[in-house]
């Protein structure tokens, strides 16, 4: 039955309904305004109408289709965990209950997987929901929903969607959430019934926002117009395998069998190798490379402009997991640890809860418990009575940008020309008229240009003027990309959930096709282990770090690494797998190209080198000592470079003064650090000086945007200028490097050379002196950090720290950033001043091109304990429910700030000792 229906509690409903309802509110509140002021407007609001929509956790709930009841405790934290006689009983609670917490949440996403952002929030969406329909995200979820999942995953998905449906029958927007409430002043928009198309979407926009090195693509060719080849080359250095290890250090690629193998042991598979081509874009040249060029740079503010799922769009994305074997712990059995990194969202990504049937059997076969995500069933991360598992994303390349010549209705394909395959999209938009738009697609993929007027323009070739939908003769891009594809992820997720040894294990991950992650494994066996699965590309020539050819057949994807050719490792010798976005195996030991872009390893060598320190002499580990892991804030490049910054004379006593603040210094970035706060102000300046100038403007910073909010009682300023956009947009002239891990590698590789062409930088207007050398490049940079602080921190050394610098604001992703004054207030929350950084183990990310602010934080942190499941721990960033006001909106986060862990139980025993509420559903 829609919501918008009469429902069996006797709520009226239907569009009259809602209008004598909203009218009648909107003279209360007029009233209340003329009476007692906007303030006072404020508070009533959030008492009567926030009150509303909190969920009912307490009594017994009557849901039509259910078998028999199910039990919903919830412990202090409000996380809830359910027990269910039936898959399909647990599965439909699961979604009653997911629906309950984080359904405005859950509606959100779904538009945007969809491309209907319009229809909720009106035309500022509309160019949004053009690019997100030309993906079609949707519209893949659709067919691979139809096509490729299990009869298993299918009615487990319908089930779910049930559950949420029955939350939805007869309730109002407002009686769901504050922000319907908000939009029902300025639209009519009511939610939907919920559809299993809509939960198996979002693992395509998780897939988006974790796609590998499509920037790094657009970076290096725009590179091209003002930098040669060996300068780019220093700009992305060889992964320094002898320095930071790759994940997979004792398996091999059997070449005669075509499998990877680990001490003999090998899969079955029948796939064959071949070593790929070298790199190159292929392109000639002259008309070409201009019309890449020109349509690659309109390219930015199109991806620019997409949300984020749970991303920076594709940006500085990480994660650490690593599993330490039993002869190492304490406890003698596995540790496991897992803390991805995200971007701050306000709620938090993930939604922790425990799947229990009553009694596991065929009809009823779950055990697990973890972190979901509100609007999918089962748990992504987490583990069952028998195994654990965390994820972190490979990095594996799967998309690929081709340059395709236009012809009129068609494009260019080994000297034919093809017609395009095309469709027509109507979007329509909340209080405006609706719009048509035509997706083109060629065999490589849409035509991610024909979104943007600019790109369409730049394209033409001279004198061609058509309309669309047929843009006339020119250069286009298009995506090739592993998610437009159906695949079987969704089947993967239940398989996990279900798998009880390494074997099943590995099965499961071969269904886990996109997005492709490193896969790490503990069980209460004493196993540990690692698999990267998903759908990786072969290509014929090129290696995809470069855009390429779409009209030479030969730069076409020609298969899929087989399952079986794919790195894994088991029971490593050395006794621990570390993953944090390394690269996965040695280049010299695999025939296929993963990815050219790894992360350089910063994180996961420093995780490698506190597990070694701590097991030296027969040391072992304890869940307390991987929680401290995982707050490690050591700055990696802080210790490459203090060293050399303490031996420059700096002549100003202000600046020296600054400088001595690294003398002593432990290089740990702690909340409270001065020393973390200038020395950050330093290295932000060096990237600056020796290669900001030097880089295309049109390499504009990418990702999140965050206002920076007013200065509080500290000092002058505790962020950038006031409402200035960190997105680097005050450097038109030039892109600033971010920071990353790429760029500490980048300065590793040239600081020896203190004549470097890099280390030169032309006078300023506050500095009037060429500097030509390292040594006084970083000089500048002293001086410039120490006067940057003191704008922004004051002049008392005393009163600085990094904290102030680098503070995490949480605000609620939609009316929480392009909302009403009051609204955003009440949503949102923070600051939260901060310790880790950039490359640190405890990765709370900032973006050096636009500010200190954090752009991407460990969106969860867990531990888990294979010898007593109930001794595991975990955190959310958050809290359980997405209601403002409520008890559970973020009652994780302080303790999320200091580094506390809670008690993650699961058996029954400790489940009813942590219980504080339990809601009982009747069928």
């Amino acid at each position: 039955m829609p919501p918008n229906t009469t429902a069996s509690s006797g709520h009226k409903s239907g569009k009259s309904g809602r209008k004598k309802g909203r009218r009648a509110r909107l003279i209360l509140i007029i009233l209340v305004l003329a009476i007692i002021g906007g303030v006072a407007y404020g508070a009533f609001w959030s008492i009567s109408t926030v009150r509303a929509s909190f969920p009912q956790t307490k009594g017994s709930i009557t849901l039509e289709g259910l078998s028999g009841p199910v039990d919903v405790k919830r412990d202090g934290y409000g996380i809830p965990q359910i027990y269910a006689s039936t898959d399909e009983d647990l599965f439909m609670a699961q979604g009653y209950v997911q629906a309950q917490d984080r359904f405005y949440e859950m509606d959100v996403r779904r538009h945007m997987t969809a491309g209907k952002l319009s229809e909720m929030f009106g035309k500022s969406q509309v160019d949004n929901d053009e690019f997100l329909r030309t993906l079609g995200w949707d519209r893949v979820a659709e067919k691979e929903y139809k096509t490729e999942l299990s009869a298993g995953t299918k009615k487990h998905l319908q089930a779910y969607a049930k559950g949420v449906n029955a939350y939805l029958r007869g309730k109002d927007g407002a009686d769901i959430s504050l922000e319907y409430a908000a939009l029902g002043f300025s639209n009519d928009y009511a939610p939907k019934e919920w559809t299993p198309v809509d939960s198996v979407a979002w693992l395509k926009a998780m897939a988006w926002d974790l796609r590998g090195n499509m920037q790094d693509e657009i970076d290096r060719s725009l590179m091209t117009s003002r930098l040669g080849p060996k300068q780019i080359a220093d700009l992305y250095p060889e992964y320094p395998y002898d320095r930071n290890k790759p994940i997979v250090q004792e398996g091999e690629y059997d070449s005669v069998t075509g499998e990877y193998t680990q001490d003999g042991a090998s899969g079955s598979g029948s796939g064959t190798a071949g070593t790929q081509s070298s790199a190159g874009t292929g392109l000639a040249g002259g008309t070409e490379a201009t019309g890449l060029e020109s349509q690659l740079s309109g390219l930015y503010k199109v991806l620019d402009d997409v949300p984020e799922a749970v991303g920076v769009n594709g940006n500085g994305i990480g994660s650490n997991s690593w599993v330490v074997g039993g002869a190492h712990t304490i406890s003698g059995k596995p540790l496991l640890a897992n803390d991805p990194h995200l971007s701050p969202s306000l709620p938090s990504v993930w939604y922790q809860m425990g799947l229990h049937c009553k009694s596991v059997s065929e009809k009823c076969q779950y055990d697990v418990s973890g972190y979901t995500f509100a609007g999918m069933p089962g748990v992504i991360i987490g583990h069952n009575k028998e195994i654990a598992w965390g994820m972190t994303n490979s990095g594996a390349d799967v998309t690929d940008l081709y340059l395709e010549k236009l012809t009129g209705d068609g494009y260019e394909y080994d000297d034919k020309v093809l017609p395009f395959t095309t469709r027509r999209e109507k979007i329509d938009v909340a209080g405006g008229a609706s719009k048509t738009i035509v997706v083109r697609e060629t065999n490589n993929g849409p035509l991610l240009s024909d979104r943007d007027d600019e790109l369409v323009k730049v394209g033409k070739k001279a004198g061609v003027d058509s309309a669309a939908p047929d843009r006339g003769d020119g250069y286009g891009i298009a995506l090739r990309w592993t998610a437009l594809d159906p695949g079987t992820t969704m089947d993967a997720v239940f398989a996990m959930n279900r798998a009880t040894d390494w074997t099943e294990f590995r099965k499961a991950a071969a269904l886990f096709d996109v997005p492709s992650q490193n896969l790490v494994y503990a069980d209460r066996e004493n196993n540990i282990g690692y698999q990267m699965p998903g759908r990786i590309p072969t290509r014929g020539e090129g290696d995809g770090s470069l855009p390429s050819p779409g009209w030479d057949s030969k730069y076409r994807w020609d298969g899929y690494i087989d399952q079986d050719e794919l790195p894994y490792e088991y029971n490593p010798k050395r006794g621990y797998i570390v993953t944090a976005n390394q690269a996965v195996v040695d280049k010299d030991k695999y025939p296929y190209t993963l990815t050219t872009d790894w992360g350089y390893g910063t994180r996961s060598q420093r995780i490698a080198d506190l597990i070694a320190s701590k097991t030296k002499n027969g040391g072992k580990v304890s869940t307390d000592d991987m929680r401290q892991m995982q707050l490690d804030n050591s700055s990696e490049i802080a210790k490459l470079l203090v060293p050399k910054l303490l031996k420059i004379d700096v002549a100003d006593k202000d600046v020296r003064e600054a400088q001595k603040l690294l003398e002593g210094w432990n290089y740990t970035q702690d909340a409270d650090s001065a020393a973390a706060a200038y020395f950050n102000a330093t290295w932000r300046n060096i990237l600056k000086l020796a290669f900001g100038n030097k880089l295309p403007k049109e390499l504009r910073v990418k990702g999140q945007c965050l206002s920076v909010e007013p200065a509080d009682s500290t000092g002058p300023v505790d962020g950038e200028d006031d409402k200035v956009r960190e997105c680097g947009q005050r450097d038109a002239d030039s892109a600033q490097p971010d920071g990353g891990d790429r760029w500490f590698e980048v300065v590793r590789k040239i600081l020896d050379d203190e004549d470097n062409d890099w280390w030169s930088a032309p006078r300023t207007r506050t500095d009037s002196t060429v500097v030509d050398t390292r040594d006084e490049l970083f000089e500048r940079a002293l001086k410039d950090a120490r006067w940057e602080l003191t704008a922004k921190l004051g002049k008392d050394l005393d009163t600085w720290n990094w904290g102030r610098l680098h503070r995490l604001y949480l605000k609620n992703q939609t009316l929480g950033t392009d909302g009403p004054g009051f609204l955003e207030y009440m949503l949102n929350r923070g600051p939260y001043n901060l310790g880790g950084g950039e490359a640190a183990v405890n990765a709370t990310g900032w973006n050096a091109a636009g500010g200190y602010s954090v752009v991407w934080v460990p969106s969860m942190r867990m531990v888990v304990n294979l010898d007593d499941f109930d001794k595991s721990k975990w955190i959310n960033l958050t809290g359980a429910s997405g209601h403002a006001y409520s008890a559970h909106y973020i009652d994780q986060t302080s303790k999320w700030v200091k580094g506390e862990l809670l008690p993650w139980v699961s058996t029954d025993r400790a489940v009813d000792k942590a219980t504080s509420d339990t809601l009982v559903l009747q069928p």
